[in-house]
């Protein structure tokens, strides 16, 4: 389905009216089956076959579990970008491998699977950790490896503010994206804020963010409530919020909470809500249906459906080939593999854990084919860009 673009200033006309289109509710889309879930999570963790001479790189992600399905794009998404690096020639000659294992969002269950990934399987990098929780229980184990980690499915700014020589992130912070939809409110003279956080570690990392950016940018919280990570209690949420008169919540929830929060906004505030990009996986959009029309949603990876840039022309061609529909959720799968491969293709010479940092580090001021990249040997997180779409008619994002 082809999605029509909108420019910032249709965008911001869009916020400053996107309360009075908060009260129509639609049917809720049908979710697939708890069998075709399954079906689907475990052929994304599947490792991708190969020979000795590959370059093997780990992953521990949620392959199982109820955050099953969260993976299932991404994993589609870094095999299109493995098997196009492939297809060029890989690293001279040598082709890169994915190593996938099954951690069910636990921590415990990643540090495992990350030293099998280094010990036994000797992977030389590892890619696409799934949580705040699980990369910050890992971080002590790169700096004990010497392994690095490249590209990741968290924007948590703790795990990212003491520089750690081995971790690196290819998209922006969940404070980035903050920054991002508070200052466009400030814009449109939206000050007066509300914020919906989930009862999380999550939504606890993400209140005092919050906090302290819409005090940065000249916003005011007039209230904050967190809601359950079921999001049974989303209404009587929202409606403790109702009272102060926001002009805007901001929602940093995931998951099905989101859907009852977002229901509960257009019925008892109906005032545009804001939602992170990690809101908008697993399903959520099309659960929402028709609900979801007008919601404001921060992204950290380029517009996937136009090809106006060799990256996404690149990516379009991948998915085509694929025969798959273009969406959000492959392309961070598909850029985070690509920041990785960009690093591994600098490499003369031996592909080691070091060589991959020393290239990663070197990349410098890099253009991905129109996603800009800036590291360094003290900035190992390479992009803070972030942009606000709509979700419009037909569950179609707008920018």
């Amino acid at each position: 389905m082809s999605q029509r673009p909108i420019t910032r200033r249709h965008l911001l006309r869009g916020l400053a009216a996107a309360g009075g289109s908060f009260s129509s509710l639609g049917a809720l889309a049908q979710a697939p089956s708890a069998e075709a879930l399954a079906a689907a999570a475990s052929a994304a963790g599947a490792s991708l076959p190969g020979s000795p001479n590959d370059i093997l790189i780990g992953q521990s992600a949620h392959f199982s579990g109820p955050l099953a399905p969260t993976s299932i794009a991404p994993a589609q998404g870094v095999d299109l970008a493995i098997a196009e690096f492939n297809r060029k020639g890989g690293v001279g000659g040598r082709k890169v491998r994915l190593i996938k294992m099954d951690d069910a969002y636990t921590p415990k269950r990643c540090v495992d699977n990350v030293h099998t990934l280094i010990d036994e399987r000797k992977v030389v990098a590892l890619y696409g950790l799934a949580s705040t929780g699980n990369v910050a229980a890992v971080l002590p184990v790169l700096a004990e490896k010497k392994v690095p980690l490249v590209g990741v499915y968290t924007g948590s700014p703790t795990v990212r503010a003491k520089h750690h020589p081995y971790f690196f992130t290819g998209t922006a912070s969940y404070r980035d994206e903050v920054v991002q939809m508070v200052r466009n409110l400030v814009a449109i003279q939206r000050t007066n804020l509300a914020l919906v956080y989930q009862n999380s570690p999550f939504g606890q990392l993400m209140l005092p963010v919050v906090e302290e950016v819409a005090k940065e940018l000249g916003a005011t919280l007039v209230a904050k409530r967190s809601v359950e990570i079921s999001g049974s209690d989303a209404e009587a949420t929202v409606q403790a919020l109702a009272p102060a008169r926001p002009q805007a919540v901001l929602v940093m929830s995931f998951g099905v909470s989101v859907v009852g929060v977002v229901k509960a906004v257009r019925a008892h505030i109906g005032v545009p809500a804001y939602l992170v990009s990690v809101a908008t996986t697993g399903n959520v959009i099309n659960t929402l249906g028709d609900d979801s029309r007008g919601l404001a949603v921060t992204q950290v990876l380029p517009y996937p459906w136009r090809a106006a840039t060799p990256l996404t022309r690149e990516f379009t061609s991948a998915v085509e080939r694929a025969k798959l529909a273009p969406d959000y959720e492959l392309m961070l799968g598909y850029l985070n593999m690509r920041v990785l491969l960009e690093g591994l293709r600098r490499i003369k010479g031996a592909v080691t854990s070091e060589s991959i940092v020393t290239a990663m580090e070197g990349l410098g001021k890099t253009d991905l084919g129109g996603y800009a990249l800036n590291y360094g040997p003290q900035n190992h997180h390479g992009s803070n860009f972030v942009e606000i779409t709509i979700v419009g008619p037909n569950r179609r994002f707008m920018r």
